[in-house]
């Protein structure tokens, strides 16, 4: 009983269709990769590694310090004066945020008090929510 159950086949040439061309071995590896099974998997695993801040509250000296900018930008609004402001930008898409810097000149807050209009260095006007500003620089 040394015999293998496959050894009469084992050596028999291999088979080629006659009726078809044989197929490239590029083509036939192309066959057996991989498919997307869970279609966004990879974007899912990289949104969750991707981190966010907190939206952090300021504490009273540090307001105090953007009315005193908010005020000498309004008394000097008319010379549009540049400012960086640091602010709070929400994620769309997870919890959190980041803190960014807008660079601009100056314009007026807009018409019912809650954000900033800056004119940035492409000419374009750019609204900056009030309550999401942290820091104000005038150089």
């Amino acid at each position: 009983m040394g015999q293998n159950k496959y050894d009469d086949i084992i050596n028999l040439p291999h088979h080629q269709s006659s009726g078809r061309p044989h197929m490239p071995v590029s083509e036939r590896a192309a066959q057996f990769s991989p498919f997307a099974a869970l279609t966004g998997y990879e974007a899912a695993i990289a949104e969750a590694g991707r981190l966010t801040e907190s939206f952090r509250e300021m504490d009273e000296g540090e307001k105090e310090k953007l009315d005193e900018a908010l005020s000498f930008l309004e008394e000097n609004r008319e010379r549009r004066p540049e400012v960086i402001l640091q602010h709070f930008v929400p994620d769309p898409v997870k919890e959190g945020g980041a803190y960014v810097e807008t660079a601009g000149r100056y314009l007026r807050l807009d018409p019912r008090g809650k954000a900033m209009v800056l004119l940035d260095e492409n000419g374009e006007k750019v609204s900056v929510e009030l309550e999401r500003i942290a820091k104000i620089t005038i150089p």
